[in-house]
């Protein structure tokens, strides 16, 4: 019965001695299971652990899986349970593509293959059904191979993950399973446009239960039965098995908890308008990484590899009476600073009690079993964790601030190892509204109950469909409506003014720009800060603090930069339009911009030593130099103003308006280049923005840290503002509507708010997670007119685009750093006034040594269009 299995070890024997090297134990007795299953009528799963191979292991046994195919071996698992593998990367090649077809389960940990065996499993494909790539190095996810077979696959804590190519996962048509357990995705949108090419998709986790080891539905959920033939741990016997013997699992994860070393959170400014850090004054110690690096592979594998020695959720079960039960998750090796950035990345709570748990007052009391600890779930996107668990039970109670907490679901299970997707605001609703085929999400099963609760999820926070019209009024039918001469449409229902929602040509190209803008999954970004004034010239890289759109001419843009100049490009062309050099031995950076409206070659520019000026683009050079030419370029100076952070010019070009680390505004004429007045003590604390409306001359709006923004009349003078509105934090930003009818205000941590600006009334409150951090300094603009809103934070690295009248988010883009530790985050932003859905932010980078840079954003086109049209 098994005489053909004895063939396949003695052709084994005679390789290993035509090769003149010994047998392997571990093979030969892989060999002899193999023939006891043949035996006791199973079926024969032949599994090659490759962490007992060698070099010389190699061609016998290549040699022997040649001929596997007419065998009775039903299927070859290649396996690796340790980083300790003696093989290298092309000899693993060779294995799996030796046994081909008859390939079941890859199961890889150990990054130290290198790049090219997952770029070749990539491109090439293979014929497993179940890979596993766990601590794998992988940045951009390209999946272009042939998988046809492939129904799992595996990739948790690939911590360096963050993105997916559009089309990733088009060449998997059978892929039902899919775990990406602490990696870095983040962005709602682009996962869920990925995952749409999986139509088989039915099981998929961000974040793992903790009696829970595969992608099935949690056996205490109700949801017992699992796709499949493989068998669950179903009862509490096997699950307390399971941790007994979890360090022979081929699922597990080394023992070891791995420390994490946070670095000190580097300096933040307060506002758009702060000094900047200078990078170049910080020592570091870490080696500079290049910009070539591998956009698909990460180049630090030092960070997996310490990855792999994290362990598994560490259960602890006491027989005392009042034991606990400790769970101690793994820490995410992102610098300090970007963990201090949630809900975007990985939070560091490591410790909860068992004996505690959270009542409708929001604190913990009572007594909670193993059983419901284990066994009851909680989705973490359902709240903010504000600050790290104390290991302190005393101040348990103190260490957890929680938001929009449905009680009622509420238990005492935290899910491990969450990815931050998991800790966007209505991820669990998102993704199953987006993934319509989807059965379990993070070991929950998904019923009719929860998939009609996320569609209304769906229909109340997201932009669906644009201009507050209803989700079956697509695109499509209001072009019909058009073409028919319907007349001009108005959504009854609506409360918010009928003018606001009338239809225009305009309305029905902004319509079809924001279906565009939501259907695609990652917008095209392009750097610009790299200039040239001639084609025979060397670039110029600029370090730049500020910048603003020219007002009436698309093409143009100023930045000041940290090192004190001022330049004036063409950003289309990206050619240089006028320079200056900084003056002086002392570096002042550049921080407030404004240019004249009549005046349109004119511009005010405030460095933080408190000097302002006007200078004449015309006037400027025409080329990069270190000559100083302030005499030919400048054509007014202003009194200084101390610590200035913020200027600003009226709708009549008569006045400018500056702020600064003051509580007072000072007051300039333009003409005669006069400091006119000082408003003193406008606010408790200093002011960090200054703005005037954009159509009536003598009004302006402050904004503050002592939480409040006011209105002033320079007819009725400064004794008392119109009105006052207060935040909840310190305001960051406020900036006028186009037309004049609404404040968009901005707090520290996400706190943007709407307000109506003739009496300061609350119109929008924009629902963004906050992220506990009080550096975390928010700025936010318009988009579009008053149609969007754009809002990002020195903390994050994400840009959130939100329907301003509705307050409905319509996509976040996340920015990504050149290199694996060379982390971004978001220091200003702006709309172009002239480009629907266009927007340029300007990004720092945490690494000292990388320079800050303006990046263009095209929302209406994607990356993959690009990477297409330059190919053909």
């Amino acid at each position: 019965m098994a005489s053909d299995l004895s063939r396949l070890e003695s052709r084994y024997r005679n390789a290993c001695q035509k090769q003149e090297v010994l047998p392997n134990s571990s093979i030969l007795s892989c060999l002899s299971k193999v023939k006891h299953q043949k035996v006791h009528f199973e079926q024969c799963f032949l599994e090659i652990l490759i962490d007992n191979l060698t070099f010389s292991d190699i061609p016998p046994l290549i040699d022997t899986l040649s001929g596997i195919s007419s065998s009775d071996v039903d299927a070859v698992d290649v396996s690796q349970k340790s980083s300790d593998v003696s093989i290298d990367g092309e000899s693993l090649l060779l294995l799996l593509h030796a046994v081909n077809h008859k390939l079941r389960t890859v199961n890889l940990i150990n990054s130290s293959f290198g790049k090219d065996v997952l770029r070749d499993i990539f491109q090439r494909g293979t014929t497993c059904q179940v890979l596993k790539l766990r601590f794998s190095p992988i940045r951009r996810l390209n999946m272009t191979g042939k998988f046809m077979e492939l129904h799992t696959l595996n990739l948790d804590f690939s911590v360096h993950l963050n993105s997916f190519h559009i089309n990733c996962f088009s060449c998997m048509p059978k892929l039902m399973r899919l775990s990406m357990c602490e990696t870095r995705v983040a962005n709602l949108w682009m996962t869920s446009a990925a995952l749409s090419k999986l139509h088989s998709l039915v099981e998929l986790r961000f974040q793992t239960c903790l009696c829970c080891f595969d992608t099935g539905p949690c056996p205490t959920s109700g949801g017992v039965t699992r796709l499949g033939n493989e068998k669950i741990f179903s009862d509490k016997q096997q699950f307390s098995s399971y941790l007994g013997s979890r360090c022979v699992d081929n699922d597990d994860i080394l023992e070891q908890t791995m420390e994490h070393s946070t670095d000190d959170t580097l300096g933040r400014l307060c506002s758009d308008n702060l000094s900047f850090l200078n990078h170049d004054s910080l020592k570091s110690t870490t080696q500079v990484l290049s910009d070539e690096s591998d956009s698909e592979f990460s180049s630090d594998t030092k960070e997996v590899d310490n990855l792999r020695k994290v362990s598994d959720p560490v259960i602890e079960f006491n027989n005392q009476a009042n034991s606990n039960v400790i769970v101690s998750t793994s820490k995410h090796s992102t610098p300090s600073g970007i963990i201090s950035s949630v809900p975007t990345l990985i939070p560091t709570f490591e410790v909860m009690s068992s004996s505690r748990r959270l009542n409708d007052s929001n604190s913990f009391n009572g007594h909670a079993n193993a059983d419901e600890f284990c066994c009851q779930h909680n989705y973490i996107d359902n709240f903010t964790i504000t600050e790290v668990f104390s290991k302190d039970e005393g101040s348990l109670t103190n260490s957890l601030k929680v938001k929009n907490i449905p009680m009622t679901s509420l238990k005492n299970h935290i899910s491990s190892h969450p990815s931050p997707i998991c800790f966007e605001t209505y991820y669990k609703e998102y993704m199953i509204t987006s993934l319509p085929n989807l059965l379990v999400l993070d070991n929950l099963p998904i019923g009719d109950v929860e998939r009609e609760q996320a569609k209304l999820v769906f229909k109340r926070y997201f932009e669906h469909a644009p201009y507050n019209r209803q989700g079956k009024d697509s695109v499509v039918s209001i072009i019909q409506r058009r073409e028919i001469s319907s007349g001009v449409f108005f959504q009854r229902s609506s409360k918010v003014k009928q003018r606001y929602l009338r239809e225009s040509n305009h309305s029905f190209l902004r319509s079809l720009s924001a279906a565009k803008v939501n259907s695609s999954p990652q917008p095209h970004s392009h750097s610009i800060f790299k200039f040239r004034s001639d084609p025979s010239e060397e670039t110029k890289s600029f370090r730049p603090r500020q910048f603003e759109y020219h007002p009436t001419d698309p093409r143009l843009m100023v930045f000041g930069t940290l090192d004190g100049e001022l330049v004036v490009i063409n950003h289309e062309s990206e050619k240089l339009v006028g320079y200056l050099p900084s003056v002086g031995t002392t570096l002042n950076s550049i921080l407030g911009l404004c240019w004249l409206k009549k005046h349109p070659s004119k511009l005010i520019a405030g460095s933080d030593n408190g000097s302002l000026q006007m200078y004449d683009v015309c006037r400027m050079l025409s080329k990069v130099t270190d000559r100083y030419c302030n005499m030919d370029a400048s054509m007014h100076t202003f009194d200084d103003f101390e610590q200035l952070t913020s200027v600003h010019i009226n709708s009549n070009d008569e006045y400018i308006l500056a702020s600064g680390f003051s509580n007072h505004v000072a007051l300039y004429d333009i003409c005669s280049g006069r400091r006119l007045q000082i408003f003193k003590d406008l606010h408790k604390e200093h002011i960090n923005v200054v703005k005037f409306a954009h159509h009536s001359p003598t009004l302006f709006a402050t904004a503050s840290f002592d939480k409040d923004v006011k209105m002033w009349d320079l007819r009725q003078g400064t004794s008392q503002p119109c009105y006052t509105a207060s935040s909840s934090r310190g305001n960051v930003m406020v900036c006028f509507s186009p037309d004049d009818y609404y404040l968009l205000t901005s707090a520290i941590d996400n706190e943007v708010k709407q307000l109506l600006a003739v009496d300061g009334g609350l119109l929008t409150s924009f629902d963004i997670s906050s992220t506990g951090n009080a550096q975390n300094y928010t700025r936010s603009y318009y988009m579009n007119g008053r149609d969007y809103m754009i809002t990002g934070s020195c903390e994050e690295h994400v840009v959130r685009i939100c329907c301003a009248q509705t307050g409905r988010r319509l996509k976040d883009v996340h920015l990504e750093g050149r290199g694996s530790k060379n982390s971004i985050f978001i220091q200003s932003l702006r709309s172009d006034p002239f480009r629907a859905f266009h927007m340029s932010i300007l990004a720092a980078h945490w690494h000292p040594f990388t320079k800050s840079e303006i990046i263009k954003v095209n929302l209406l086109q994607t990356e993959e269009c690009i990477e297409e049209s330059t190919s053909s």
